[in-house]
Parts: C-alpha cells; structure tokens; sequence
C-alpha cells in the first residue's frame, strides 16, 4: 500500500464534507465524536482512533453525515488500513458479510446512543429502576399469643383471693418484669447501598463507563491503567475488548467479563454485584 493511496482516503472524506459545507463541528455534535478524532481521520491517523469496531464505526458515522456510502466506505478504511487495530472482528467472507454489516450496525447504533443520552434522563431511570428493583428487608414477626383457654367459674378466685399479699415487714419485694425488659427481637441487616469498584485494564482497550447517570470514563486506556469508582446506584460498563478488563467488587475479584476482542455492555450494582463474583 502506497502512502499516496493511504492519503486518498482522508482527502475523500474531507472532500465530500467541504462539497456538503459542513464543518468538524457539526459532525461532532450529530454524532458526539470529538473534533480531534475526526480531523485524526481526515489526515489519516488511525493510532488516534478507539480500534477494532469502534473505529469502523466513527467511518460509518462520519460517511453517513457527509453524503457518503456508509458500507463502501468501511470497505475501502478496512482495504487501506489492514491494521490489527482496524481490521480485528472484522468479517471478510462473502457468506458472512451481511452479519457482519449488521453487526457494525447495531454496535455503532448502541455506542452513539449511550454517548447521547443526557445525564438527567439517564439519573431519573436509574433513580426509578433502581427504587422498584430494591428489596425491603423482611421484618421479624412477633410471637403469636395463644388465645386464653376457658375455665370453669369454680377456678375462678374470688375477689378477696386476687388482692396482692402483702409482704413481710422488712422483706424486699420481688420487681415484677415489665414490657421494657423483654429482649428485643432481632431484624436482618439491612442490603448494602453502595458499591467499591476497582478496574484494571490488562491491555489497550477502549472503556465507556457510566456511573450513577454521570459519564466517569470514556476513552482508550493504556496498559496498566487501573481505576477505583464508588457506586451507589449503578455503573454501565462498556468495553471494546473484554478479556482485557479485570474488575474487583468490594474488594472481591469478578469473573471475567467475556473473551479477548469481545464488546461487551454489563449492569452492575449493590443489589446484584455478587452474580458477577467469581466462583473460585
């Protein structure tokens, strides 16, 4: 591949973007790709994108905006730039490229929707899902009291009988024990309402998380990158490669999220964190 060819690419949707009149900024804003990504794609650099399918998705999008066939397009980034950061899930036989295209299509379709959503709305769901979902603590019963039995009226002591005897001089009464001194009855401890999360990322990978309806990460992170996020309500967790994620839960180590170069989206919280604990 020619440097020439490799120029072509971003000159061409340069090209169809200045034929629209329609600036960076505007692309940016109907697809929430920021302004740098977008000019590192114009002048060819593909080191400054996410990888993988997130890459191939930035292409789709900027096409589409510009006028440009999205599937053509993707076609020709995938021919120019057969990097492993470009090319990895991406389908190359005629028998499964239909899957393919369909695939890009509903990952890029669900990324731009998650970046889009708008943190109040996001706040309000999780705030209402949650409420519905959460489990009140079962209250402890007490005791039944056995109904009093019949007696016939000769058991029945006589008034004179029921009087209190009086005690002997210079005795000391016995204290009869009241409500206030029976032992309280216990209640189950109430479920945690909140949540330490730790993240380390094995290799480059690209992470989006959402924490309590506020973005806390967007962006590729670097080997070794290790993270610490307090949840008290939920975290939606986004990862271009899940084999590359390790996450421990309250100081707990998680199962793993899913294989090397999968793209997963996960839902964690107080009330059902312990599914993700590893079993081992």
């Amino acid at each position: 591949m020619s440097a020439e060819r490799a120029t072509d690419f971003g000159s061409k949707l340069r090209q169809a973007r200045e034929r629209r009149g329609v600036s960076l900024r505007a692309i940016s804003d109907a697809t929430k790709i920021s302004v740098a990504v977008l000019e590192a794609l114009e002048r060819n650099d593909v080191s400054r994108l996410p990888g993988g399918i997130f890459s191939r998705a930035f292409v789709r999008s900027y096409a589409i905006q510009v006028g440009l066939d999205p599937e053509a397009t993707i076609q020709e980034f995938v021919a120019q730039f057969p990097q492993d950061s470009v090319t990895a899930g991406h389908q190359h036989s005629p028998a499964d490229e239909a899957e393919s295209v369909d695939s890009d299509r509903r990952m890029a379709r669900a990324f731009l929707q998650l970046a889009g959503v708008s943190v109040p709305i996001v706040g309000a769901l999780l705030y209402f899902g949650l409420g519905m979902r959460r489990i009140t603590p079962p209250r402890a019963d007490p005791p039944s009291v056995a109904a009093p039995e019949s007696v016939p009226a000769s058991a029945v002591p006589s008034p004179a009988a029921s009087q209190p005897v009086p005690a002997p001089s210079g005795s000391t009464p016995t204290p009869q024990p009241s409500a206030a001194t029976q032992p309280a009855v216990k209640t189950d401890p109430p479920a945690e309402d909140s949540l330490t999360i730790g993240l380390l990322a094995r290799r480059r990978c690209y992470v989006s998380a959402t924490v309590d309806g506020r973005k806390a990460i967007e962006q590729l992170l670097p080997e070794g990158d290790q993270r610490t996020l307090e949840v008290r309500r939920e975290m939606v967790l986004t990862a271009g490669d899940a084999g590359a994620i390790v996450l421990t839960l309250n100081g707990a180590p998680a199962r793993p999220l899913g294989k090397a170069n999968e793209v997963v989206t996960v839902r964690v919280n107080p009330a059902n964190f312990r599914d993700y604990l590893s079993t081992r």
